[in-house]
């Protein structure tokens, strides 16, 4: 269970509350205006953005101030490759930050690039691969950290719509392979409808408690209306 507690944040004019529980293995659509406080949310569970009160748990457990000791995976808007890196030495990050990796670490960033589609890819750098081809590399990290908490922060926002939908498809069949439970920060309703059980809708300063995908849009609230253009 992914526990928000009483979260507050303030920078400036900008505040942002939040109370609310997700069950293991869900599936969350993080949906709202444009500046409404999305992301900040996910970098508040990951542990990049200080609370003002409040704390993040994980059953039960309040979380570690070091993001990198919290049970959670993160894939940014920008996928957060390194370009001096090739691609292997990007997934091998998930596994040794130093990258002194053994022959068997090896051998599961092979893997890794495989199953997202990426075999005989390793020696590339990033700027030889296509936007979906650098999606993929961001989640062959996130299958070889296997932490049980997923955080997207759009980063199939630059993909057109065909690329976009293999990638959602992708991050479906990993989640059904690992269990892990899922927040997706996304400006396509869309993606909420194909990928995602449960929605919170963060709006006028507050993220709300997940609702049923198919409950919020068939019956959203003023504010989601007015975020749809209904």
């Amino acid at each position: 269970m992914l526990t928000v507690d009483q979260l507050r944040i303030e920078m400036g004019d900008f505040s942002l509350t939040g109370d609310l529980k997700i069950a293991p293995g869900a599936r969350v659509a993080v949906l709202g205006p444009s500046g409404a406080g999305k992301s900040t949310l996910l970098a508040a569970i990951a542990g990049f953005q200080p609370l003002n009160a409040g704390r993040i748990l994980w059953n039960d457990t309040a979380m570690p101030n070091d993001p990198a000791a919290r049970p959670i995976s993160m894939v940014f808007q920008d996928n957060n490759l390194f370009p001096h890196l090739t691609v292997a030495q990007n997934v091998g990050l998930g596994l040794r930050p130093n990258l002194r990796l053994s022959t068997d670490d090896h051998a599961y960033v092979a893997q890794a690039l495989t199953r997202v589609g990426l075999e005989g890819m390793g020696d590339r750098k990033p700027a030889q691969l296509s936007g979906g081809q650098i999606a993929r590399v961001a989640l062959a990290r996130v299958l070889l950290r296997d932490r049980p908490v997923l955080l997207l922060d759009e980063p199939f926002g630059a993909l057109g719509p065909a690329l976009k939908s293999e990638m959602l498809e992708l991050v479906r069949t990993l989640l059904d392979e690992t269990g892990a439970t899922l927040l997706m920060v996304s400006h396509d309703p869309q993606d909420a409808r194909v990928l995602c059980d449960q929605v919170v809708l963060v709006a006028d300063g507050q993220a709300l408690a997940p609702v049923a995908t198919e409950e919020m849009f068939a019956n959203p609230p003023e504010v989601m209306r007015e975020y749809l253009g209904g």
